[in-house]
């Protein structure tokens, strides 16, 4: 299992998989996948009733979104966020990375019935992205992969309260409130885990808590989703109320299913879009706005702002400064969407099934451009530090 740790491997089978189904949705054997994908699954005895697609994207990525959450608590609290001075370069530069692909996507769309879109560029993925880096920028140093890493956590927090507050209509606060109870005894039995905690000392069994745990998460998201939020929501409530040192452990078990299973399924589901047989001409402007907006936007949005926040934040005492080439590399990397991006699509355009096609593809193509892109700003950004690092080291021995 510890192979689906690693970020290449990781985004390695997301790409398969979304490649594996664009290919099989424009086979013979598609429409026999996507009937499939539409086929409903009722849970007996509750009023949960979703299509196989749904329960990927509402009910799986729910776990995505909890290890998720968990990282960006861990953030806030021990990491790279825990702090204004912190936050405050990789917080800047992610909000550039957000209002620019937006806006792009705006001059494309308009104020159209698509408009609604404009989430669809803004989000960054985390697996895709650090995988990258970690396949061809062997000598990238750590303080980049650090920004790259704190600039994600924060996209994906905003991509979490857009999907909160654009994307959840007729809100039944009853389920909310239950949901909300349950989402509280959730985090007050996770205490029981904690190292120095009672129970634990007391050398009391672990497995009824971790059971009682895993029904009350499984509560919260049937609740979640009965109250008109958008389900993947439970999981981030779950993940920022757990006990920290219990959610650590918890991660570390899921992630090898998320990077392994839940992603690459989703992608899959995702991606099994039947090109359409129209010429570029015919495409909606939503198309072009995600496709200019994903490796463009983020570029842009990313390096100026980003830049001009590293001057007027200006170094961190002790430690070496960001460049504006280090900040661009990230920004080329912060185009690959992928994976939310794919949910937002899904989300945005579900009264449009042909724009949302449309849009699959869109975020597709544009995170793979910003793929090849920032696979050439990584290789660049590595071969030069590789060189600063042999001359530093000839320099050094001739001085001796």
């Amino acid at each position: 299992m510890n192979v689906l740790r690693s970020e290449r491997v990781s985004a390695s089978l997301l790409l398969v998989a979304a490649v594996l189904g664009l290919l099989l949705a424009n086979l013979p054997i598609g429409a026999s996948l996507i009937d499939a994908e539409h086929a409903h699954v009722v849970v007996p005895g509750t009023a949960l009733d979703l299509s196989l697609g749904h329960w990927i994207s509402d009910g799986l990525l729910a776990v995505f979104f909890f290890i998720v959450a968990v990282e960006l608590r861990r953030e806030l609290v021990i990491g790279e966020l825990n702090g204004v001075a912190k936050a405050a370069l990789p917080a800047i530069a992610a909000l550039g990375g957000v209002v620019v692909p937006a806006l792009v996507f705006l001059a494309f769309a308009g104020s159209g019935p698509t408009a609604d879109g404009w989430p669809v560029p803004t989000a960054t993925d985390i697996a895709f992205a650090l995988g990258v880096l970690a396949m061809f920028g062997r000598f990238i140093p750590t303080r980049v992969r650090v920004f790259l890493l704190a600039l994600a956590v924060l996209d994906d927090l905003v991509a979490i309260l857009i999907i909160a507050f654009f994307f959840t209509s007729d809100v039944d606060l009853a389920w909310l409130g239950f949901a909300a109870i349950t989402v509280t005894l959730f985090g007050v039995t996770s205490r029981l885990l904690r190292p120095r905690s009672p129970y634990v000392l007391a050398r009391r069994p672990q497995w009824p808590i971790i059971v009682l745990l895993c029904v009350l998460g499984v509560m919260a998201w049937s609740f979640v989703y009965l109250s008109g939020v958008h389900a993947t929501i439970a999981g981030v409530m779950l993940g920022l109320v757990m006990s920290r040192r219990p959610a650590g452990r918890a991660v570390h078990a899921l992630e090898p299913w998320s990077n392994g299973v839940i992603l690459p399924l989703f992608a899959f589901s995702a991606a099994l879009v039947p090109v359409p047989a129209v010429s570029p001409g015919e495409f909606d402007p939503a198309f072009w706005g995600i496709v200019v907006g994903l490796p463009v936007g983020k570029l842009v949005g990313i390096t100026l702002i980003g830049g001009v926040a590293a001057h007027v934040v200006g170094r961190r005492a002790g430690q070496t400064p960001l460049t504006l080439a280090d900040i661009a590399t990230v920004g080329a990397l912060g185009g690959i969407g992928f994976t939310v991006s794919l949910l937002m699509n899904e989300l945005a355009f579900s009264e449009f099934p042909d724009v949302a096609d449309q849009g699959t593809l869109a975020v597709l193509l544009g995170s793979g451009v910003a793929v090849v892109v920032s696979a050439l700003a990584v290789s660049l950004r590595s071969r030069a530090y590789r060189r600063r690092g042999a001359a530093e080291g000839v320099g050094g021995a001739l001085s001796r």
